[in-house]
């Protein structure tokens, strides 16, 4: 766990870089929200299966190769989920199973990708394979679940591929519905082996709830929700605004987006499957929002999708950035169609690495 010391550095040395890319940008930057619990809040883990001195191990790769370093990574992941792997382990080790070679691409054995709910405690364990013929399936998953009765589902996943792809194609559910729940912001989410939920739970609560002080949203406010992913902020959103249409051009996540929306009784948000800037190009010129939510990938958004923003002119664009070298892009570009960002929050979501995150509050100028 890193000392306390150690950790106000690192928060300290995050502001001073979101600082420092955002001066002449923003008006003001608060100070960055950080963690009260910086330690094993990945609560998606996986490891990769390897054969060390005749013993299998499970762990990250070491930076550059494919060697692996045994529970490599565990200071930030669940500590949960680095139990049951180590419990895999062992299960593996008493059936004797084969473990998956990369150079000679024999061995049955391959990845496991564990999946934690904060909010309820229910775990997903997804073990990937090389082939559907899984001898002794039952006792395996028998044996996993009586160590830990928290799994409430566990996935056989078959990836036959020769790339770096966690996941492959085709999957089993051996145990429970195949996906867990967990609850968000007074919302329910599910979560299946490839649907995307932030990482830290903690901290991802922290981040929505300045989104939604930015916004300032009434019963009143049509809210856009670009690069909606799972609609986890507009779902949150929802009670606090009279409709959200979510954008999001993933067609899983679509699929978790509307599944969400339908667990949870949500009858103001709806998710269009588009291209976020095609959608806005689109209908710039006949739909009105009150308020535009992005949160793009790494690479930021588009020129396009900015000159879009500013014909619909909405009264505030509130943009969720986890880089701050395009957020920095972007505010200059919507700068120049008038809109000056306010303020900006860095907040603290991955702990422990380079990684921030960074709400900024755009007006019209």
């Amino acid at each position: 766990m890193p000392s306390s010391d150690k950790y106000k550095k690192e928060l300290a040395d995050k502001q001073k870089r979101v600082g420092s890319a955002l001066e002449g940008l923003a008006s003001s930057i608060e100070p960055i929200t950080g963690s009260d619990n910086p330690s094993h809040y990945r609560n998606k883990v996986h490891a990769a299966f390897g054969v060390e001195r005749g013993k299998i191990v499970a762990g990250t790769y070491e930076p550059g190769t494919h060697r692996i370093v045994d529970g490599g990574g565990s200071e930030l992941e669940n500590e949960t989920a680095v139990a049951i792997i180590a419990d895999i382990v062992k299960i593996a080790s008493k059936y004797h199973m084969s473990v998956y070679n990369e150079q000679t691409r024999q061995g049955f054995l391959r990845r496991v990708l564990i999946r934690t709910a904060d909010g309820t405690g229910e775990v997903l364990v997804v073990v990937v394979v090389t082939d559907h013929m899984f001898p002794g399936k039952k006792n395996f998953v028998k044996t996993l679940v009586s160590k830990h009765p928290e799994i409430k589902s566990v996935v056989i996943n078959v990836n036959r591929r020769t790339d770096s792809m966690i996941l492959g194609e085709k999957s089993e559910t051996a145990y429970g519905p195949g996906y867990i729940k967990d609850t968000l912001l007074g919302k329910t989410f599910s979560i299946s082996a490839e649907s995307f939920y932030q990482v830290n739970r903690e901290q991802a609560q922290k981040l929505y709830s300045k989104a939604y002080e930015y916004a300032a949203l009434d019963k009143d406010s049509r809210v856009l929700d670009a690069y909606c992913g799972t609609g986890t902020i507009g779902i949150c959103a929802s009670d606090f605004c009279k409709e959200v249409v979510g954008v999001e051009l993933n067609p899983r996540a679509v699929s978790d987006a509307r599944h969400n929306i339908k667990n949870n009784g949500v009858d103001n948000v709806r998710i269009i499957k588009a291209d976020a800037t095609e959608y806005m190009n689109e209908i710039c010129s006949k739909e009105h929002f009150d308020v535009i939510i992005l949160d793009p990938p790494r690479e930021g958004t588009t020129p396009e999708f900015i000159s879009a923003c500013a014909k619909i002119a909405p009264s505030r664009i509130v943009y969720v950035s986890c880089n701050p070298e395009t957020l920095v892009r972007d505010l200059k570009l919507f700068a120049g169609e008038g809109y000056k960002a306010v303020k900006a929050a860095p907040v603290d979501m991955f702990c422990g690495t380079e990684h921030i995150e960074t709400v900024a509050l755009l007006s019209k100028l």
